[in-house]
């Protein structure tokens, strides 16, 4: 099996904007002030979020649930001293569907985040990820 290698391109814009994205592909907006954009460590949380969110859509279609709404909200806590990366994150699944229940739910989401989802499996072992789930 042949290893996938990801290719982007970043181009600094102004003052801390970046824009950047995979060669003739959709191109984002970074800013390390978070005013054009979401910063780098707020992109992280949202690729966190989406990569566990395309897993556990894919995982409840498995399980037969008729997705209705999936809504996540991530908060991470950095250290004070540089680099101030994140010492934890949380993330928060508001999910809704036919056939959904708690059971089915945290199996989906416990297997995103433990074995899944490729950018909480490429962060720091010691990150602390916890999560809460509310069903509608």
């Amino acid at each position: 099996m042949t290893a996938e290698t990801k290719h982007v391109a970043l181009v600094w814009e102004r003052g801390l904007v970046f824009r950047g994205g995979p060669p003739d592909g959709p191109e984002m907006v970074i800013d390390g002030d978070n005013t054009a954009g979401p910063g780098p460590m707020v992109t992280l949380l949202l690729a966190a979020a989406a990569c566990s969110g395309s897993d556990v859509v894919a995982i409840l279609e498995k399980m037969r649930v008729v997705l209705r709404g999936l809504r996540i909200e991530v908060q991470g806590v950095r250290r004070e001293q540089e680099p101030r990366r994140y010492t934890s994150i949380r993330f928060d699944f508001q999910l809704a569907g036919e056939g959904l229940d708690q059971a089915r739910a945290r199996r989906a989401i416990d297997l995103s985040l433990e074995k899944y989802c490729s950018v909480v499996a490429s962060l720091a072992p010691d990150i602390q990820i916890t999560y809460g789930l509310t069903l509608a």
